[in-house]
C-alpha cells in the first residue's frame, strides 16, 4: 500500500462550501471557526462567473489569511469547458487540496492527477474526491485505491439522491448503503472522508442528528453550506472532555500493564487491549491537534 499524503491527526470536523464567485465570502472565510473551506468553482457559480471566480479564488489563496484553515479547491469537471484550466490555476495557487466533482472512476483520477503535474503543482497535492454518483460509489475502491494523492473522499449525497431517484429522509436510509460503502474504502487505503452536507438549515434538531448519525458511522467531519452549522459540526465531531480523559487512563493503563510483561488489562471493569489503545490514542491526537489549532 501507498504512503497517503497525511497520516497525521488534522481536524476535519467542519468543512464548508463557500462559492468562489463571492468576494464578500471569501473573506469571510479567513475568520469563521472552520476546520476547512471547499473554495467552490464549480455548483456554486454559474457558468458566466468560472473564469473570474477562478481567478478569485487563485488570488484569494495566494494572499492567504486563512491562519490554519486547511483550503481545498473544488474545480470543474475535465469534461466541461473550465476543468483544465480550473486545475491549473489550483496547481499555482498553494491550495492544501484539490477536489473532484462526480469522480467515478481511477481514470479521472489519473487524468486529473497528471495535469496537475504538467502544470506544476506539488508532487504531494493531496486530491479529494466527490462520491456523488451511483457509478463512482460501486467504484470506491478503485477510486480509494487510484494514487497515493488520494487523500479524502467527500460524500455528495444531494446529487446522489438525485440519481438514487430516492428521498432525503432523517434517518437517510435511502444513503445508508452508499455512505458505508465509501467509508469502507477510505479506512481500507487510510484515508480521510467527509459526510455529504444538510439542506434544511432551518433544522437545527436534525443537522445535529445528522452530525452524531455521521460521527457514529465514522467519519471524519461533515461538509456544510451555512456558517451558522459551523459550532455544532465542531461540537460533535471532536471527543467530548470525558471521551480525553477516558482515552488517556486506557493509554496509562495499557502502558503499566505492558511494563510489567502483561498484553492486556482490565479497566473499570473492561478489558483493554492494544486495539483500544490505538483507538485512545486517536482520541488524543486529534483533541491535541484541536487544541493546537484553536491556540
Amino acid at each position: 500500500m501507498s504512503t497517503r499524503v497525511t497520516e497525521k491527526a488534522r481536524p476535519r470536523r467542519s468543512v464548508l462550501y463557500m462559492p468562489g464567485s463571492n468576494a464578500r465570502a471569501l473573506e469571510k472565510g479567513r475568520s469563521l471557526p472552520a476546520d476547512a473551506l471547499i473554495l467552490d468553482l464549480e455548483d456554486a457559480v454559474a457558468p458566466d462567473a468560472k473564469v473570474m471566480a477562478r481567478r478569485q479564488v487563485a488570488e484569494a489563496v495566494k494572499a492567504g489569511g486563512y491562519g490554519q484553515r486547511e483550503l481545498a479547491v473544488r474545480v470543474n469537471g475535465l469534461d466541461s469547458p473550465w476543468g483544465g484550466e480550473d486545475l491549473r490555476a489550483v496547481a499555482a495557487s498553494g491550495a492544501d487540496a484539490v477536489l473532484l466533482p462526480k469522480v467515478e472512476t481511477a481514470g479521472t483520477v489519473a487524468a486529473a492527477a497528471a495535469k496537475l503535474r504538467e502544470a506544476g503543482a506539488p508532487a504531494d497535492l493531496p486530491i479529494w474526491c466527490m462520491m456523488e454518483t451511483p457509478l463512482g460509489i460501486l467504484n470506491a475502491k478503485e477510486i480509494a485505491a487510484s494514487s497515493p494523492q488520494v487523500d479524502c473522499l467527500v460524500m455528495g449525497t444531494s446529487d446522489l439522491v438525485k440519481d438514487l431517484q430516492a428521498a432525503h429522509t432523517p434517518l437517510r436510509l435511502p444513503v445508508l448503503a452508499a455512505l458505508s460503502v465509501c467509508l469502507l474504502a477510505a479506512r481500507a487505503y487510510r484515508l480521510s472522508i467527509l459526510d455529504g452536507v444538510h439542506l434544511d438549515l432551518d433544522d437545527d434538531a436534525g443537522f445535529r442528528a445528522a452530525c452524531q448519525q455521521g460521527k457514529e458511522l465514522g467519519f471524519d467531519g461533515k461538509t456544510l453550506i451555512h456558517p451558522k452549522t459551523l459550532s455544532v459540526a465542531n461540537e460533535v465531531f471532536a471527543p467530548s472532555p470525558a471521551e480525553v480523559s477516558q482515552a488517556r487512563r486506557i493509554i496509562e493503563a495499557f502502558a503499566k500493564a505492558a511494563a510489567e510483561g502483561k498484553g492486556v488489562t482490565v479497566l473499570d471493569g473492561k478489558l483493554i487491549e492494544n486495539l483500544h489503545v490505538e483507538t485512545a490514542k486517536r482520541t488524543v491526537a486529534l483533541a491535541d491537534a484541536i487544541a493546537a489549532q484553536a491556540a
